[in-house]
């Protein structure tokens, strides 16, 4: 087993025995019209106008985009302006539900047997990635290189995040029909899925359930953060490194998460697309940790609720993670598709932030072999070439540097704002 640098975390995976709920719909649901990297989705909905559970209320021209779907039977009562967690607006659908989550009429398990027929259909279904990132899944699978290997990304490296170890004890046979039909219709020989070695019955099941294939290899892994980045992935399953400015499948390969896969087996079955998203809820704020599925666009506030959150202790809500999740502004924002996790805390001590002291230690955990200060002091300068020169653009935002920083540096958050610099030169 190969290995890149990381650090050693403490799991905390206290939901990993809680099966997934599924809670009731909310009263209302609030849609953004942005889940996923790239294009925003143009309402295609009036206000007054009815809607039905699958039938689409936004969508794009533009092929680096993915469709967006009512999560809710009801009407529409305002399209509005939506800030984002990240400062970012676009525009978002909200739906007074009726209750009755009354599956739209049009929907029908779609055909596919040609690769051009699969990926309209997966790009109709609105799927992007569910791990976090939300790449648009249609065009990952629209490679123009041959592909040799499909990885399954299983690892689920994050503290107290358990939806994705859920979902391979909850849903292997998804899983493995999934992957059986994405080789066969994108013609890819062999498949690996990369499991945490935290997760042993999600690796029994997933074996047992795959045995008889002798192309699907399960591959447990190294409890090292960040174990699920992409490229790290890559490497530590294949060898093979993922350059500066390539995509996976210029290495002939293509990453998938695992409950992706699992959301586009239903969706061949049942024709439903992406509108509702299984998520874990923990932190010290809350009392009854769980895993829960609701519709897209119901409030975190509402989920919260059913997992007895103390409101008034929360200190950091965070959306995903600790080491890579985004900082909730409030309460009231919506669940989205790229949600995996909401955590509560009642801590947030803010740090008190020193010189660096040339210790060294976030080049010794830098996954990418990065120099996390220099990259730091080259963004401070507003130093393109320097950034350049230290492949600033090879940053995975991992966290794993500040991590470690005993001066407490804000490294991670400004190697985004750097990143975002060489975007916009």
């Amino acid at each position: 087993m190969r290995k890149l640098k990381g650090i050693r975390l403490a799991h905390e995976k206290r939901t990993a025995e809680s099966a997934f709920v599924t809670l009731p719909p909310p009263q209302k649901v609030c849609i953004p019209m942005s889940m996923h990297m790239g294009v925003p989705c143009e309402p295609v909905v009036k206000v007054r106008q009815q809607v039905s559970v699958g039938e689409c209320i936004g969508t794009s021209d533009a092929f680096f985009s993915a469709d967006i779907h009512a999560s809710v039977s009801g009407t529409v009562t305002a399209i509005t302006d939506y800030r984002m967690a990240n400062g970012n607006y676009c525009k978002a659908v909200e739906i007074e539900s009726d209750g009755l989550m009354t599956p739209y009429a049009g929907l029908k398990p779609p055909s596919c047997n040609t690769r051009e027929e699969f990926i309209e259909a997966v790009r109709r279904s609105g799927a992007v990635g569910l791990g976090g990132a939300g790449f648009p899944t249609h065009f990952k699978l629209t490679p123009k290189n041959k592909i040799e290997f499909l990885i399954i990304n299983a690892a689920e490296c994050e503290p107290y995040i358990t939806s994705d170890d859920r979902t391979m004890q909850e849903k292997q046979n998804e899983i493995i029909g999934s992957i059986r039909r994405v080789m066969r219709l994108l013609d890819i020989p062999e498949c690996f899925i990369g499991v945490e070695e935290n997760k042993p019955q999600a690796i029994k099941i997933l074996t047992e359930c795959a045995e008889k294939d002798d192309a699907i290899t399960i591959v447990p892994l190294p409890l090292i953060y960040p174990q699920g980045a992409e490229k790290v992935m890559i490497y530590n399953i294949t060898g093979r490194i993922v350059q500066e400015g390539q995509l996976p499948s210029d290495q002939g390969v293509i990453v998938m998460n695992v409950s992706t896969m699992a959301f586009l087996e239903e969706y061949f079955r049942t024709g439903m697309p992406l509108v509702s998203r299984s998520l874990t809820i923990d932190g010290d704020a809350v009392g009854k940790p769980c895993n829960v599925t609701v519709p897209v666009g119901t409030s975190i506030r509402e989920v919260l609720e059913y997992a007895e959150c103390r409101f008034e202790d929360v200190r950091r809500l965070i959306g995903g993670g600790p080491m890579m999740g985004a900082g909730l502004p409030s309460f009231d924002m919506p669940v989205t598709k790229t949600n995996n996790a909401v955590l509560a805390f009642t801590k947030d001590k803010p740090a008190v932030t020193t010189a660096c002291i040339r210790c060294g230690r976030c080049v010794n955990v830098c996954p990418l072999n990065l120099m996390p200060t220099a990259m730091e002091q080259a963004y401070r300068r507003r130093d393109k070439a320097e950034l350049e020169a230290l492949h600033m653009n090879l940053c995975m935002l991992c966290g794993c540097c500040s991590y470690v920083c005993p001066a407490n540096r804000p490294l991670v958050e400004s190697h985004r704002m750097a990143k975002d610099f060489l975007r916009q030169k």
